[in-house]
């Protein structure tokens, strides 16, 4: 199956990334190369693009679209959370922009065997954005305690049927290994009443989000690579995040606040003792959203947000 996947936001973020022919880019999150190749299109030979993703057929699919700017571009599989060891093992202290689209692609959303979906009844239930790794989706849900089940479900998914679906879950496997995704939405219906089923999209999208989460440690990998990647920047230099859920947005924007504004003194202190100096300024007080051309064209990219960091 061809990667395919549509950039969200592409024009928003090449424009915030303020791309110099000459500089040095990251894009962190490489997927099928759509921002990529526009940032490369934007550098001269001097030029010089970082791409770094975990999943093997992006890794494959991205050195295709970019093989024209091959004198130009660096792809490595690896996870962004790497990033200044991959950049180091490069010869690179510093980049001029970093961009992450924190969403999942088209391609893993739409092959089945990648077990990403819960459209697909027959797909596996693997969600693994990095195939390397041993643990899956389905382990998580048949070996991970009633309790654990519950907390990433309440918290990942945000899902208010969190204690009921964590028990459902717990009772079916007692009877049969849950394998498929079909096997899943069918029990998480069985634990979500049948009137706020038919509102809200389907009923087992905020298991499927948390279970991925949790597989994949998504917020803790973004929790603690955000100061480091902004450490990464030269002066002048732009972070952009797109975020497609709450949780990821809300991570970016405390800590690009906590960049901007790091003093911890009490408020009525006249003057900073605490001697911590702000990294830079959030470009975006309000977050970039698609624009109703994008939505139209694109249903993906409706719970997109961009948020924009400018090193000082």
């Amino acid at each position: 199956m061809e990667f395919n996947h549509k950039s969200v936001m592409l024009k928003e973020c090449i424009d915030n990334l303020h791309i110099r022919p000459d500089g040095i880019y990251v894009d962190g999150t490489l997927g099928g190369a759509g921002h990529s190749y526009e940032i490369a299109k934007r550098l001269s030979k001097e030029g010089r693009l970082i791409g770094i993703d975990q999943d093997a057929d992006a890794v494959m699919a991205a050195t295709e679209r970019l093989e024209e700017f091959q004198d130009r571009v660096t792809i490595v599989r690896s996870n962004y959370c790497n990033m200044k060891q991959v950049l180091s093992d490069l010869g690179i202290d510093r980049v001029d922009g970093i961009l992450l689209d924190l969403g999942v692609s088209s391609f893993q959303l739409d092959t089945p065997e990648r077990g990403f979906t819960y459209r697909e009844e027959d797909a596996p239930l693997d969600m693994r954005m990095d195939q390397r790794e041993k643990l899956t989706a389905e382990d998580i849900v048949n070996e991970y305690s009633e309790m654990e089940l519950y907390r990433i479900i309440r918290d990942y998914g945000e899902d208010r049927f969190a204690k009921n679906i964590a028990k459902h879950i717990v009772e079916a496997r007692v009877q049969k290994r849950i394998q498929t995704a079909g096997e899943l939405n069918e029990i998480i219906r069985s634990a979500i009443p049948k009137k706020i089923q038919l509102t809200g999209g389907h009923p087992a999208k905020r298991t499927y989000q948390a279970i991925r989460i949790e597989l994949n440690h998504e917020l803790d990998v973004l929790k603690n690579t955000l100061d480091e990647m902004i450490g990464l920047l030269n002066p002048k230099g732009r972070l952009c995040i797109i975020t497609f859920h709450s949780l990821e947005d809300r991570i970016v924007k405390t800590d690009f606040k906590k960049n901007e504004n790091p003093c911890t003194c009490p408020k009525d202190f006249p003057v900073c003792v605490c001697h911590k100096v702000s990294k830079g300024k959030c470009v975006t007080r309000k977050p970039i959203l698609p624009s109703e051309e994008e939505l139209e064209m694109n249903s993906r990219s409706k719970s997109a947000k961009l948020r924009v960091f400018e090193r000082v």
